[in-house]
């Protein structure tokens, strides 16, 4: 059996993902953005939460470590350099570093820009990462808490995997980055293609997650930016369009 993904809508504009082991029977949800949503999706499916598996310390990811800990029982494992802002962390891990999910293993990148100890996921075998709030579809993530040199290392880490990557990013942004992102790159016919294509997909409420690697050299301006200079300035003009 593969590697099965849940992806449902959570809060406002993230995406809640469960990642299911058919064989050992272990599930694990990459952030806690709603406990209740996330448990009902587990029920749903028939999937027994086991592990948590958090990207950052931002609320909208870590808001529901406890209820889903205090009622399951679940693992909690996160950012090694944000342990004390991770409620509930049982396992702290860093680059280099491998978590396993049954059969299948994902090894840990750190990725600092959008806060300082983001990490992210990234199953090799699968062709699969979870990128939580560094790369977004035609976008990144605000540096809050890092500097674009940090956002552009993470940008090209990403370029270098396989095009065919699948790339779970944490919210549904991609109109709002598209309406900004062509304003960069206007006569892009490969961003002109992506955002008729996530139009389509908005109006028939269907998300635009996963996107690709791919996709993302083709289209979006962060992973084009060239340069750490550059990044920043596109980022500066983003936080203010």
């Amino acid at each position: 059996m593969p590697l099965l993904i849940k992806m449902f809508p959570c809060l406002s504009d993230n995406y809640g993902f469960l990642v299911h082991d058919s064989e050992s029977g272990q599930t694990a949800t990459i952030d806690t953005p709603d406990a209740g949503e996330i448990m009902r999706q587990a029920e749903r499916a028939g999937w027994t939460l086991t592990h948590i598996w958090n990207t950052h310390h931002h609320w909208d990811h870590t808001g529901g470590n406890a209820a889903i800990k205090d009622a399951l029982g679940v693992t909690i494992i996160g950012p090694k350099a944000e342990a004390e802002k991770i409620p509930g962390i049982d396992v702290t891990v860093g680059e280099g570093d491998a978590v396993r999910l049954g059969k299948y293993e994902a090894k840990v990148y750190d990725t600092p820009a959008h806060t300082l100890g983001h990490i992210a996921y990234h199953f090799a075998g699968e062709r699969v990462i979870f990128v939580g709030d560094t790369l977004f579809a035609l976008g990144c993530g605000r540096l809050f808490e890092g500097t674009p040199s940090q956002m552009w290392a993470a940008m090209q880490r990403f370029a270098a995997l396989p095009a065919d990557t699948k790339v779970y990013c944490a919210h549904e942004y991609t109109l709002s980055n598209a309406a900004f992102a062509v304003t960069v790159e206007p006569d892009n016919p490969d961003l002109l293609d992506y955002i008729k294509t996530a139009k389509a997909k908005r109006d028939k409420n269907e998300p635009t997650v996963p996107t690709t690697i791919g996709a993302e050299i083709a289209a979006n301006p962060f992973m084009r930016a060239g340069s750490a200079e550059r990044l920043g300035e596109i980022r500066a003009a983003k936080d203010a369009f």
